[in-house]
């Protein structure tokens, strides 16, 4: 609890006759009680004062604490500043990565030293010496907060409103005044604002802003997710305005700008329960024998001028968030949905890139422009699915045709090095209250493929127009690049795949990504084929947008961009607007701002997918609430030094086993080789590895889900 704060100048005052005395004690320190003893505080009571003096030296770098209790000045060694961002642990400790840094060297804050700071602020700190040769920091100052709204629960505590927060990564709670409660009650979930905290003693003072509702309600929960992670709940007046003031129809005199295609065979594939189709393909045989590949998307920038209300917001949200049970678009309905979705007989705008293709799939010759479609059939994937494997239906030669040509684009990118990692994704069936029924795996067939390759095929394309392939400067653009694995990390990978008898040996880098092609090919169907696989996607670097071409090492493209997603991805926005400003010869667009806008595209993709992993995390907490003492097969899906997680093989839910309920044994964490050691027996708990739990609890409001191991 709280003291009361002295004076200002009597704290400074003592604080700094505490760093004189701790000077003056040279190498050999001094103690509390020595110290309060040397300042003639002899009453117990009063000695809290001295312990204050010494919190506050430490956190600002002016002392250092050492063995058996006793102080010390900093020596010549510490005292640098440095500024970064903190990533705050479950234990109430931190990590600063220094500005400029690559996260190589990331700072350990302990958490006495954390100060004021939150996760993901930006933090001024005093580099010092730690235990042994690691540096560690204290946190000076905190620079800017990564964000002042926060969401969490409302409890009374001894008469007193408080918010505990949804996200783990918050150790405090905010302390609420009566006065700022806007008629919350106990339980409600809520939003809150943080007002100006600093002091690290004191609860940090909020206020609701916003009463989203009874926790553990569907509704609530998907709204407070989406609050925790900074995404927006509703579209402002301003844009929902003037997305009605747009016309349905364009006026006559733009269509003639256009290529008119609307007699071509188009045709769209998407999931069943899709509204914002995006993409449609069309297909017609040429007077040569070639085929005419058509990949159409929906002319979004026809619709949406720079710097217009909804540009603004799309631009603030640069995504489509999907959650387990709705999408929070990027553009209002009536774009995402209507204008702009290709839905099927109705003349649409599209921005078009036409492939003549020999029978190879070899480009002979392609065009890009604007264009005019008419979809004549909308496919699920289902639907494209049965005709692939043989059944009948509409447009069927088209539809095979298209299959055809798309393997082998897909045979020729692997051929050329493109990595081949499958992986499915988790799905929730749910009642009319958003209660999950049913938990499955959504598994990827030739239909998806199909879409895929011609996707991958207009993305590199583009991008290879404007960088001219051969050009030695190439005019400002948007790319999806992706790096170089970590060497460390595929050295950590090639040493898992020896220990199962596997080779990832490459002569040369650019020899890598077949040989973790050959890995996955060897791996197929055997028992080490899971841990392998998730340590391939983990080796991996994260693919961004910037206006600096580095290619993309998963694709094996030199070029690539992202173009085929105007309605939910923003930075495909922008690349539509480029790509027809160099169409009409235009001059080289400013880089600076559009790295802007590639950098916060960038971080808010990761946002979105955060929150997505949040809600799905939700739901498989609520589907195992009812089935808390039930017993499961799974597999081990990840280690960590506090416990093992574990993917049900029966619903794809996963938990965790803390690492004190595994009995028997002294476990030690090898995170090289991904797995816990025992210290007694030797015994080898490994991801992949088959293990029997039972559902031994569930948090809803840390979304976690707490297993213990069946011996069989």
């Amino acid at each position: 609890m709280a003291r009361k704060a002295k004076g200002r100048n009597d704290g400074d005052a003592l604080q700094e006759q505490v760093l004189a005395l701790v000077k003056r004690a040279g190498k050999a320190g001094i103690t509390s009680q020595q110290l309060a003893l040397r300042l003639g505080l002899k009453d117990k009571s009063q000695r809290y004062r001295v312990f204050d003096a010494l919190d506050l030296l430490l956190e600002h770098g002016r002392i250092r604490s050492g063995k058996k209790g006793r102080f010390h000045a900093k020596d010549s060694q510490g005292g640098q500043e440095a500024t970064g961002t903190i990533s705050i642990i479950g234990s109430g400790a931190g990590y600063v990565r220094l500005d400029g840094d690559d996260g190589s060297r990331d700072v350990f804050v302990p958490e006495r030293a954390v100060h004021t700071a939150l996760h993901g602020d930006r933090v001024k700190l005093r580099l010092m010496r730690g235990r042994g040769d690691r540096t560690e920091g204290r946190v000076l100052e905190v620079l800017q907060r990564r964000r002042n709204d926060y969401v969490g629960v409302i409890h009374r505590r001894s008469g007193r409103a408080i918010m505990v927060p949804d996200d783990q990564r918050l150790q405090q709670v905010f302390a609420i005044p009566e006065d700022g409660l806007r008629n919350a009650k106990e339980g409600d979930k809520v939003i809150v604002e943080l007002k100006d905290w600093t002091n690290a003693r004191e609860a940090p003072q909020a206020q609701v802003t916003r009463v989203l509702g009874k926790a553990g309600t569907h509704e609530v929960e998907m709204h407070a997710i989406l609050a925790e992670y900074g995404l927006p709940l509703e579209f402002p007046d301003a844009v929902l305005k003037e997305a009605e003031q747009i016309s349905a129809r364009p006026p006559d005199d733009r269509m003639s700008e256009r290529r008119d295609l609307r007699d071509v065979t188009t045709l769209t594939i998407d999931p069943e329960d899709a509204k914002d189709l995006d993409d449609a393909l069309s297909i017609r045989r040429l007077e040569n024998g070639h085929w005419e590949v058509g990949v159409h998307i929906a002319d979004v920038s026809h619709y949406v001028r720079p710097s217009s209300a909804i540009d603004q917001e799309a631009l603030s949200r640069a995504t489509s968030v999907y959650l387990v049970d709705r999408v929070v678009p990027m553009l209002p309905e009536v774009l995402s949905n209507d204008l702009c979705s290709l839905n099927a007989d109705t003349d649409k705008l599209t921005f078009s890139i036409l492939f003549e293709l020999n029978d190879q799939a070899s480009v002979v010759k392609e065009w890009i422009g604007r264009t005019v479609i008419r979809s004549d059939r909308r496919f699920a994937y289902a639907e494209a699915q049965a005709i692939i494997e043989g059944g009948d239906g509409p447009l069927k030669d088209e539809v095979l045709q298209l299959h055809c040509l798309a393997q082998v684009l897909r045979k020729d990118r692997l051929k050329a090095g493109a990595l081949e990692i499958i992986s499915n994704e988790v799905r929730f069936k749910l009642d009319d209250k958003g209660v999950p029924l049913e938990v499955y795996e959504k598994v990827m067939g030739e239909a998806n493929w199909l879409i895929e390759e011609f996707m991958l095929l207009a993305n590199k394309r583009v991008a290879a127009w404007v960088s001219g392939e051969k050009k030695k400067a190439a005019p400002p653009f948007v790319y999806r690049v992706h790096d170089l694995p970590d060497p460390e990390k595929v050295a950590q990978l090639r040493a898992l795949a020896k220990s199962f008898g596997h080779d990832l040996s490459t002569k040369r880098e650019e020899d890598l990504p077949h040989a973790i092609n050959r890995l996955l090919g060897a791996i197929r169907g055997n028992e080490e084929e899971d841990i392998i696989r998730q340590v391939v996607i983990r080796t991996m670097a994260k693919a961004v947008y910037t206006t600096d071409n580095i290619g993309h090492f998963g694709l094996a493209f030199a070029h690539y961009t992202h173009f085929t997603s105007p309605i939910r991805r923003y930075p495909d926005l922008l690349v539509h607007r480029a790509l027809a400003h160099y169409l009409a010869k235009g001059a080289p667009l400013d880089k600076e701002k559009l790295e802007v806008k590639c950098v916060h595209s960038s971080a808010m993709e990761k946002r979105a997918a955060d929150a997505e992993r949040a809600s799905n995390k939700y739901k498989q907490a609520e589907y195992l609430l009812s089935r808390i003492g039930e017993v499961f097969s799974g597999t081990v899906s990840g280690i960590t030094s506090w416990g093992v997680y574990v993917e049900l093989d029966e619903n794809h839910c996963e938990g965790m086993i803390p690492l004190r309920e595994l009995r028997g044994d002294h476990y030690r964490f090898d995170d090289a080789r991904y797995r816990l050691v025992g210290t007694r027996t030797g015994n080898t708990i490994r991801l992949g590895d088959p293990l029997t739990v039972k559902v031994r609890a569930v948090d809803m409001d840390r979304r976690q889900v707490d297993l213990l191991p069946v011996q069989e």
